[in-house]
């Protein structure tokens, strides 16, 4: 029964995804201390979130030569191992050239794997696509929520180096559980060079994903410094951040259990919306007395965005390899533009020493958010040209 691939399958992507998180999360509630053992000033230290987030972006518009190059199978065990070296060399270098070194390697590798798994994802599960896209995204959200509760204590009970180096433990689980379950899926090579570029609404997704997503490197990188800032001890910081992920697994899981039932996305997406704008409101006016009902309700509204903002972008594909060339081409510019808020947040940090600035400037984008959120109706669709 455990070998049936019914069961085999989505198990491995889960454990794929808890994977593509915790070398951007266990940096955050560390950094402090970081930067004082290495030098990094707010704007080099912003880079350690930022670069990664910024490489994936890139990767993803070179998807389709990934796919016909190495195959949905390949692809994504070449992306898990990228990880897996990344977080050894955090371990074993704990330098400042070795660490953005390991931002790019780790950047490149979760790339490939988010480039691949959507079109694999669509491929395997038919009508069942858009549930286990929301099952996948959630194990995203859950690897970031262990990762930064545990980097703290980690790094109390060790040190710093090994609260970031230990995730090379469940990569290397993740590459053996893909090489178990790879053999299984098709190598397929794609000869139509399709691409999104001519469609004003894949840009809307585009732009509607990376704000979405750039909240989420927002916090990853600086909550917990903002309230370390204010006082908070590292293992407080970090278990604010803890407690907004795990908001984020919460929406993630109520998504995909509602995402096959709805035929309309956008009374979801204002819903998400209009929490992380209160949470973000929460954290310009009163974030010491609302520190923690603001990261649950900016939680919940990045967690139920980010599987949102691709199976919308999912919907608008007649065919699984549309859908995953309109996936890549959104997460492609989405992530550049997400690495963007965590670079100005560093930057706004290191000239006005306070990041209230950057909570004000997520509230204004969250409004950009729900204009293009009014276009996304049900049954439109990119067509291949």
């Amino acid at each position: 029964m455990l070998r049936d691939r019914r069961i085999l399958f989505p198990i491995g992507v889960v454990i794929v995804g808890l994977n593509l998180r915790p070398l951007l999360a266990s940096t955050g509630p560390l950094l402090d201390i970081i930067q004082l053992e290495t030098g990094l000033s707010d704007s080099l230290a912003s880079l350690l979130t930022a670069l990664p987030v910024f490489i994936m972006g890139i990767c993803m518009f070179g998807s389709a030569w990934i796919r016909n190059y190495l195959g949905e199978r390949w692809g994504v065990l070449a992306g898990i191992t990228l990880v897996l070296f990344a977080c050894v060399a955090r371990g074993w270098w704990p330098s400042v050239s070795p660490l953005l070194m390991s931002a790019m390697v780790g950047g490149i590798g979760i790339a490939i794997v988010q480039a691949l798994m959507p079109i694999v994802i669509r491929a395997y599960s038919g009508a069942q696509a858009a549930s286990l896209m929301g099952l996948y995204s959630t194990a995203i959200m859950g690897g970031a929520l262990i990762a930064s509760m545990a980097a703290p204590w980690i790094a109390r009970g060790w040190n710093w180096p090994m609260a970031l180096g230990i995730w090379a433990i469940p990569a290397l689980i993740g590459v053996g559980m893909w090489w178990l379950i790879g053999a299984r899926v098709p190598t397929e090579r794609s000869a139509v060079a399709t691409s999104a570029y001519g469609h004003r609404r894949a840009w809307s997704l585009m732009a509607f994903f990376g704000l979405g997503t750039g909240a989420y490197a927002l916090v990853l990188a600086w909550l917990p410094p903002f309230f370390m800032e204010l006082g908070w001890s590292p293992e407080t910081a970090g278990a604010l951040l803890g407690l907004l992920t795990g908001a984020e697994v919460v929406a993630g899981l109520a998504v995909s259990t509602w995402a096959s039932r709805a035929h309309d996305r956008r009374p979801a997406l204002y819903a998400a919306i209009a929490a992380l704008l209160a949470g973000m409101l929460a954290l310009c006016f009163a974030p010491q007395v609302l520190a923690w009902p603001a990261c649950v309700l900016a939680g919940l509204g990045i967690g139920a965005l980010f599987p949102l903002s691709l199976i919308v972008a999912m919907d608008h594909g007649d065919t699984g390899e549309m859908a995953g060339r309109i996936v890549s081409f959104v997460q492609g510019g989405g992530y550049t533009i997400a690495a963007v808020l965590p670079l100005v947040a560093g930057i706004i940090r290191q000239n006005l020493a306070d990041l209230t600035m950057a909570w004000w400037l997520m509230s204004g984008l969250c409004l950009v958010m729900a204009l293009l959120a009014v276009r996304f109706r049900p049954g439109d669709r990119i067509r291949a040209t």
